[in-house]
């Protein structure tokens, strides 16, 4: 062991602010990446030109769930986040469920980006005149660069993705407002946001990939023990990473509508999925800033890797520390305050898994990609209901709170709006994993073997549930 490294190092230390919580969190939703590769899709199989309103829609419901979230934030303040909460709420059986949907979602969703992100930078690479370097070796190089990255303190971290954040946001905003000075052959139409056009074609397709952008957005709560000031902090950065990516998703879709005009988009989109946007950046502003895009937007996936790294490294350090997993991921590093054991076993975890798929032959994008995003998807919807569940059981029972909307209203609400929401998702999973209705059985499948393994080591662990999660601190 490190003369760094500490045996009895049990809290996690970081001084991360507002702003470094809201680039973490707007950092694995990988922006560019959503605009630039998911838009395409959705405009070609989804309701065309009302897509944006897809966008606005998530938005809303995951706003108002962050009402009941946010509040309870100030009341446990965890590593654990959605496992920490569904255990204060349901109890310490239900919340390792929720756990074990928690790792299966962020596991799930970061292989599918490493087997995007290798394919995109072996793409850059083969247009820039290199050789074509398997993507597996590529995803190797990001893997140890992401694990290096994790083992070090957040406040590391949080920088990176800050400039990389940055510099994502503002070259699609850039492009959005080169558009609408410009103009469209349509002119500049609002039919993207009326009802008609919304329910026109596949709404529901539209609905589940805007959720799909918007995995990650509930991170705010798991750098709480990192955070300056987690009673304030925390609920500001929920609002703020909703309320920026919803902006962002639903303003730059629209404008991409714009630049081919409604009645265009879906047979534009259809005819080029890949590079639509990029064609609008090369026709608006030139050839050159759509590279230097298709740049960024390699950046954009490696930020995406590093945020949900951090994320299961968390839920790992919350595990081992509250004597669930193995005690040593538990542990932090006495020098950089980071769940440095916890980010080494979620590293081995990613390369096993990555194996997997590279001896079976699987195509990064077409099966790595596509199929761990659904099965994300899904993952997700069903760990924000029991969190939604939780929210709404710990302030009937506890009374800590007595702001009605805060602790009543907003949490029902959001939880009818996330079960809507699921309930779409369900009925078109089949179209976003290829079609497959074998494949969706056997994703679903995984999904339900994840939350009923949480429960049998819960059951298995009589002293667990004897007491709550050690790591569990009520916010004074």
């Amino acid at each position: 062991m490190s003369e760094e490294t500490t045996e009895s190092g049990r809290g996690l230390r970081g001084s991360i602010g507002v702003a470094g919580i809201v680039f973490m969190v707007v950092a694995a939703a990988a922006p560019l990446t959503s605009i630039g590769g998911a838009l395409p899709v959705m405009l070609a199989i989804s309701n065309g030109p009302g897509v944006p309103l897809a966008y606005a829609i998530v938005a809303v419901v995951l706003v108002v769930f962050s009402v009941g979230y946010a509040a309870m934030s100030r009341h446990v303040v965890d590593a654990g986040a959605f496992y920490a909460y569904v255990t204060k709420g349901l109890g310490p059986t239900t919340g390792l469920g929720a756990a074990g949907l928690a790792l299966l979602t962020y596991t799930a969703i970061q292989a599918a980006v490493y087997g995007l992100a290798a394919s995109t930078l072996q793409d850059l690479i083969t247009r820039c005149g290199g050789p074509e370097i398997p993507w597996w070796l590529l995803a190797a190089v990001l893997l140890v660069v992401v694990a290096l990255l994790g083992y070090r303190s957040i406040d590391l971290g949080a920088k990176v993705l800050g400039v990389v954040l940055v510099l994502e946001i503002g070259i699609v905003a850039i492009l959005s407002i080169v558009i609408l000075a410009k103009g469209g052959p349509q002119g500049y139409s609002g039919t993207s946001f009326s009802p008609g056009t919304f329910f026109h074609g596949a709404p529901g397709i539209a609905v589940m990939f805007a959720v799909a952008s918007f995995i990650g957005f509930e991170g705010t709560a798991i750098y709480g023990e990192e955070a300056r000031n987690a009673r304030r902090t925390i609920p500001i950065a929920t609002y703020m990473a909703v309320l920026l990516i919803g902006a962002f998703y639903t303003f730059a879709s629209w404008t991409i509508v714009v630049a081919h005009g409604p009645d265009q988009i879906e047979a534009a989109a259809a005819e080029n999925p890949s590079g639509l946007v990029f064609d609008v950046a090369g026709g608006y502003i030139g050839a050159g800033y759509a590279d230097i895009m298709n740049i960024l937007l390699l950046t954009s996936l490696f930020a995406a890797l590093l945020a949900f790294h951090n994320a299961i490294a968390r839920y790992l350090f919350s595990l081992g520390r509250g004597g669930v997993a193995h005690a040593k991921l538990g542990r932090t590093h006495d020098r950089y305050g980071s769940p440095h054991v916890a980010s080494l076993a979620q590293t081995a975890a990613t390369v096993v898994i990555l194996a997997i798929f590279v001896l079976a032959g699987a195509d990064p994008v077409l099966n790595l990609f596509t199929w761990m995003s659904g099965l994300a998807t899904v993952s997700i919807l069903f760990l924000i209901l029991l969190t939604g569940l939780a929210i709404l059981v710990f302030f009937a029972r506890s009374g800590v709170d007595q702001r009605v909307w805060n602790t009543r209203i907003a949490p029902t609400l959001g939880l009818l709006g996330v079960l809507t929401i699921t309930v779409l998702v369900l009925l078109n999973f089949t179209t976003l994993i290829s079609g497959s209705r074998t494949l969706a059985g056997i994703l679903l499948g995984i999904v339900a073997l994840a939350f009923a393994a949480g429960i049998v080591v819960a059951l298995a662990n009589k002293s667990y549930r004897s007491t709550q999660p050690r790591d569990t601190r009520l916010a004074s």
